[in-house]
């Protein structure tokens, strides 16, 4: 059974930090990056404790362990994490149930991981349920960009729900596709 809510502490912003360097890139081999996933960004606490206010962050607990995260991140952030320049450069633009996103209230999803112990049990998607529940009075729809060779994060996305709104290739060669779900 897991537990989801807020991340309100420091100390918790701290077990998403080392679940987070644990899943990027560089700390995981190409297989399992192709087969299970992984996250981009690497956040600092001081970012963190930042986007968490006034919206918290979602976080899943078995017992005192963190089984996950789904990151909230506002679009006045926008300016404050490079690799996000170019996605945040086509967000307004991008349409949404014929209007540009700028005509609606959305936040971007900073980033969302399930610990390995704790993957294929749910946790995935009631990190997103518990956004809907605290976040659809302040928000239309959540917005994320996912690297389309992540296909597990891909099809994690599809079945909670998203929606393809867009796809691009960032100044690095990167494709990258732009979600949606109503809140």
């Amino acid at each position: 059974m897991f537990t989801f809510g807020p991340t309100t502490t420091d100390a918790k912003l701290q077990q998403v930090l080392r679940l987070q360097k644990a899943n990027l890139p560089q700390h995981i081999t190409a297989e399992e990056a192709r087969e299970q996933g992984f996250v981009t960004v690497d956040h600092t606490l001081e970012l963190l404790r930042d986007m968490n206010t006034p919206y918290c962050h979602s976080a899943a607990w078995k017992d005192e362990e963190l089984a996950g995260y789904a990151l909230v991140m506002e679009t006045r952030f926008r300016h404050r994490i490079p690799i996000l320049f170019p996605m945040f450069e086509l967000l307004d633009g991008v349409p949404w149930q014929g209007m540009p996103l700028r005509e609606w209230r959305y936040f971007v999803m900073g980033q969302v991981c399930v610990a390995k112990p704790f993957r294929g049990q749910g946790v995935f998607a009631g990190l997103y349920l518990d956004l809907r529940a605290r976040l659809s009075a302040h928000f239309d729809l959540v917005v994320t960009e996912i690297a389309t060779r992540n296909t597990r994060s891909v099809k994690a996305h599809e079945k909670v729900g998203f929606e393809t709104l867009q796809n691009y290739m960032d100044p690095g060669g990167e494709e990258w596709v732009i979600v949606g779900w109503k809140l």
